[in-house]
């Protein structure tokens, strides 16, 4: 038992060593730069014992793989590259013939979509950012028209010939495209600011006391969320502070815990300008999912259905129209 539970010691090490080394070359493999000599020895070493027997699971004979249809985590992608197996994540819908944007070797990076397809087309940008941060997109792959729908066609399909695509976005400093959220998704404030949820949820979510996040503001004054708690994490955290309940859902009622997610919500807070930081949160006592009808198949929330399950919650954060 002592030999197993060593070499299993040993593993275990070796594999967290190889993917400390992994994260250090990743951006260069990203670019298609080589490394210093020391990582790059270190890169090899570590492809040896661990990365090319986890590639030879793929059959061996993969190049690299393209993703498309769902945002590719940047953890999944990074795993994936270091491991020699690089995938390379696009963008684009059925109407553009379904590719708008794409990575290309060299020029990868985490969170976005890569390059458009074409710089121009016919001397216009094949793509553009519009005002209101939607893309647009026109060019050979883009749809003549909606069969037999010639109202859905002119919605769809500008006068200039552009594609309304329905996503927000914006171009990074070497025009890598990157998604930021659906146009119907923005939350529109009674004061006319516009504001994509998802960067904000993102950012909640990644705190290890916030499982899922769900914000609240179109039409309102002030924003809001409802915040799922990550229970391993805050149960750890109760038990610590000595705090007495009998399930989840007391838990999640717990005044405490309000207070603890309220000063955690504070550090993303902190980056956001005044009209988008959350003023008040509700606490829900479970996961929100996809047999509750909460979630879609592709595990993204439903925001009206979400709205209206917890309508109450919602009003009492809104209730005399107070921010405090």
């Amino acid at each position: 038992m002592d030999t197993v539970g060593s070499g299993g010691r040993v593993k275990h090490l070796i594999f967290n060593w190889a993917m400390k080394v992994g994260k250090q070359v990743a951006p260069y493999l990203y670019e298609s730069r080589r490394p210093g000599p020391w990582l790059a020895f270190r890169y090899w070493l570590a492809k040896t014992l661990v990365f090319d027997k986890i590639h030879a699971r793929t059959g061996g004979r993969l190049n690299f793989a393209a993703s498309g249809g769902a945002p590719l985590s940047a953890q999944i992608m990074e795993f994936f590259w270091i491991m020699g197996l690089p995938i390379l994540e696009g963008y684009g819908l059925t109407e553009t013939s379904p590719v708008i944007t794409f990575n290309r070797f060299g020029s990868a990076k985490p969170g976005c979509v890569g390059l458009p397809l074409y710089d121009t087309w016919e001397g216009r940008p094949f793509l553009k950012i519009a005002e209101d941060g939607e893309i647009l997109c026109q060019g050979p792959n883009v749809m003549l028209g909606y069969w037999a729908n010639p109202q859905a066609t002119r919605d769809a399909i500008d006068a200039e010939g552009y594609f309304h695509t329905g996503d927000i976005g914006e171009l990074d400093e070497q025009g890598r495209l990157k998604i930021t959220d659906r146009k119907k998704e923005l939350l529109v404030t009674s004061g006319g600011k516009k504001i994509p949820p998802s960067p904000i949820e993102d950012a909640l979510k990644s705190d290890k006391y916030i499982s899922q996040a769900v914000l609240i503001g179109d039409q309102r004054n002030f924003i809001t969320a409802l915040l799922v708690p990550n229970f391993d994490s805050l149960k750890r955290w109760a038990a610590i502070k000595k705090l007495a309940y009998g399930n989840e859902h007391e838990l999640a009622n717990l005044p405490m815990v309000k207070a603890k997610l309220l000063q955690r919500i504070e550090r993303v807070n902190a980056g956001l300008p005044s009209y988008e930081r959350i003023k008040k949160i509700a606490v829900l006592e479970h996961e929100l999912t996809m047999e509750g009808g909460e979630l879609t198949p592709t595990l993204k929330v439903k925001r009206r259905v979400v709205s209206e399950m917890y309508k109450d919650r919602i009003e009492a954060m809104y209730a005399e129209g107070k921010e405090g």
